[in-house]
């Protein structure tokens, strides 16, 4: 640091005095040139005036006139004298103190009396700078003589060393105060904050840091540096998290999935081969926030499980661009690297129309696919329009993905869910080679129900075109074989569930999926439930001593109006609970283009309203609505001091709701409600599980959850949590593409040998 100083300092002295050089040599010519004009000036003016005089003195032939005339001008303001020649540059008269410096004429008179007009010139005489003006004098058109005007032009060069002289003294004044002033700066907003940051960095090192929890340093004037220094900073934790999870982890020998050991798990299985996801909704997506773009991560399980295997293979996310500056922050060929902070990976996004989003996923999908898979007594809707509109989004998906995975020997893709029924086949057909899995996110209904849809055969031989297929539970995948029994031609394997159609065989499995469980000891532990929950309804005007949560998209599977309708029922049948329990709902706004869901909005505000209008007091109500989109972050507080969470679901396929309450309850208290529709309830077995449409039913499961004692509730949350943490995502992605890298490829062996000959000869 004291060697940048004096570097610092060296630089400055020796800038400040080079910049105050060539000022004061600008200022000084500018000075010279103007003291130089009006010199000329006066002079000319002196000339001009005294000219007419001097003439007339000549024409009388009048000598005693004009040596008065020059010796009278003698010696003031700068002027040294006068002298008058003959137009053979003769001295007629002459300031006596000039006599024997100009008995010869200048040259500059002998210029005037040739030219016939005015000269000047700057020269020395006796060693003295002068300046002299010569005239011409005239009788009629005869040049009779001329007139010299001597003025001391040395007071010029005086001026010049003042300026210099005054310079040299500012400058050095100048050095002093910058030296001072920088040494200060150097100290307050350099040396303090590289040094704090030292500290913060030695402190991250050696581990301190975490768990200190000694915060960041202001680098404010070092911005860019900061953001490298907290990317390095937060991966330096990660990885000493990670290194600690491990430790403990072998030290207990458990086998506890994290991101680490799934991107480690899948590196190895991958080898030289690269995966390639598909989704609709995309990992990043960037909106317009006044004039700024900003970077908006949408709340996903999907994300949190699959980025550690892309960022270590250097993988590729096609997906919808949904953003309104998405295409502001692509390249040209539609792609970027993500994470922001931290690139790994490549998102390629794909543009689709407002017809076509209208269509393919607000028309077919979520009109027509997802009530009729969910069977929850709403009629799906099926256009041919919509149809077509899906055909040709899964066409458009299927063209981008081929386009990434070329000149890649060994790709695997993974398509995620119902919007991309029809990828596999149209990705199967073009890349014969490629080990192509679907996971089915939602649940898939008995035949029957299924034989609603008109192009019921097309969705079945689309999906069929994976070598994998995925689902949730195991009786998903039998509905699913029983639907391609009945469907299409094929033969199915019932002992090994799978399916062979067109020389290619498809396997299917249930992969219950899960969410990340953070159980990290560095971390402090949270307030206790009982002030958490105070300051939470405090927050809205609510004062009671239980409270329940509830967490849903807005959504006609999820139960909300059965939920309220169980809750008013519990408040009915146990009016002690009165002014004391209170539900809270964080419904999230969904797919309002969709008249239904539109519908069903007001359906639920209205259900809230009418309950609370029944039993609410001034300081309370039974029920309070959260009508928008919450973080992870902002949920997590309600988790973790609700006395129990509804999980109502009239169908759902797993529901991660109940599995990330309980995931958040380091406490191990708290009760987890669940419908016995969801794939959840076939995992979580110490769950008080109910039929959501039993109100009753489950109007008594919120009685047993407050009355249930403390001792059992702790042994159900622990052997919950102890099944969600060795079962987390990072397990459920890693079985997914083990198993998607194990399939054999013998059908397409003729496909894998015309595209390595392919790439080799491009």
């Amino acid at each position: 640091m004291r060697l940048l100083s004096a570097r610092l300092i060296v630089s400055l002295v020796v800038g400040v005095t080079v910049v105050s050089l060539c000022t004061s040599y600008y200022q000084v010519l500018m000075l010279k040139r103007g003291l130089r004009r009006d010199l000329q000036h006066r002079a000319e003016v002196l000339a001009e005036s005294l000219g007419r005089n001097v003439e007339r003195d000549l024409e009388r032939d009048a000598q005693s006139a004009l040596d008065r005339t020059v010796q009278h001008f003698a010696n003031r303001e700068h002027l040294l004298g006068l002298a008058v020649y003959d137009p053979q540059a003769k001295p007629i008269a002459v300031t006596t103190s000039l006599a024997a410096l100009m008995s010869t004429a200048p040259g500059v008179v002998g210029q005037s009396l040739t030219a016939g007009q005015g000269a000047d010139a700057f020269l020395k005489l006796g060693g003295d700078p002068v300046h002299i003006y010569a005239l011409p004098l005239h009788r009629g058109d005869e040049v009779i003589g001329s007139l010299a005007i001597v003025h001391d032009a040395g007071y010029i060069h005086a001026e010049s060393l003042r300026i210099w002289r005054e310079t040299f003294l500012s400058a050095l004044a100048h050095v002093f105060l910058i030296v001072l002033i920088t040494l200060l700066i150097v100290r307050w907003s350099i040396a303090g904050p590289i040094a704090r940051t030292a500290h913060w960095m030695q402190a991250l090192r050696t581990g301190r840091a975490a768990s200190a929890r000694i915060k960041p340093p202001d680098m404010e004037l070092f911005r860019p540096l900061a953001r490298e220094v907290a990317t390095f900073a937060e991966s330096l934790n990660t990885a000493r998290t990670a290194a600690q999870i491990e430790a403990r982890l072998r030290e207990t020998s458990e086998s506890i999935w994290t991101a680490d050991r799934l991107a480690v798990h899948v590196r190895d299985r991958l080898e030289d081969g690269r995966l390639f996801v598909v989704s609709n909704r995309e990992p990043y997506s960037h909106v317009r926030r006044g004039k700024t773009i900003e970077v908006s991560v949408p709340p996903s399980g999907l994300v949190t499980a699959l980025e550690p295997v892309l960022r270590a293979c250097d993988g590729t996310w096609v997906a919808h661009g949904s953003g309104d500056a998405d295409l502001e922050t692509v390249d040209r060929h539609d792609r970027l690297m993500v994470p922001p902070d931290d690139p790994r990976y490549t998102l390629r996004r794909v543009w689709l129309s407002k017809e076509e989003e209208a269509g393919y996923y607000y028309g077919f999908a979520n009109e027509g696919l997802w009530p009729l898979c969910h069977i929850a007594h709403t009629r799906p809707i099926f256009r041919a329009a919509d149809w077509k509109y899906y055909r040709e989004v899964n066409q458009k998906f299927a063209d981008a993905m081929v386009e990434e995975m070329e000149n890649v020997a060994r790709p695997l893709v993974l398509v995620q869910d119902y919007h991309f029924a029809l990828l596999p086949r149209i990705i199967k057909q073009s890349r014969p080679d490629a080990r192509v899995a679907i996971f089915w996110h939602i649940p898939w209904p008995n035949p029957e129900a299924f034989r609603i849809c008109p192009w019921q055969a097309e969705l079945v031989d689309g999906l069929l075109g994976a070598d994998l297929i995925g689902f949730h539970i195991q009786a998903h995948c039998t509905n699913f074989l029983q639907t391609v029994d009945r469907i299409v031609e094929s033969r199915i394997n019932w002992e090994h569930f799978s399916v062979q159609r067109l020389d290619h065989q498809t396997a299917v499995r249930p992969f219950p999926i899960s969410v990340e469980f953070i159980d990290d000891p560095a971390q402090p532990p949270p307030q206790s439930a009982y002030e958490e929950r105070a300051t939470l309804l405090k927050a809205h005007g609510v004062e009671a001593l239980h409270m329940g949560v509830g967490v849903d998209r807005i959504d006609y599977t999820k139960g909300i109006l059965e939920r309220f309708l169980a809750v008013e029922r519990f408040l009915e049948k146990y009016p002690k609970y009165q002014r004391n329990f209170t539900f809270v709902q964080i419904g999230a706004p969904s797919r309002t283009h969709i008249k239904r869901y539109h519908d069903l909005q007001a359906e639920v505000e209205e259900e809230a309203d009418r309950i609370n209008w029944r039993f609410q007091t001034d300081n309370w109500k039974p029920i309070i609505l959260l009508n928008r989109q919450h973080s992870h972050q902002e949920i997590a507080p309600y988790y973790r001091a609700a006395d129990l969470c509804l999980v109502t679901s009239l169908h759902d396929g797993m529901n991660l709701v109940a599995k990330e309450y309980v995931a958040t309850r380091r406490d191990e208290l708290g009760v987890l409600i669940l419908s016995c529709f969801t794939g959840a309830a076939r995992e979580l077995q110490d769950a008080l599980q109910v039929n959501p449409y039993d109100i009753d039913q489950t109007a008594e499961a919120i009685r047993t959850a407050m009355e249930m004692p403390p001792e059992e509730k702790q042994l159900r949350m622990q052997r919950m949590r102890k099944l969600v943490r060795e079962h987390n995502v990072y397990r459920w992605a890693g079985n997914l593409i083990a198993e998607l890298c194990a399939v054999r490829l013998d059908a397409a062996q003729n496909g894998v040998e015309k595209f390595r000959a392919g790439a080799s000869v491009g």
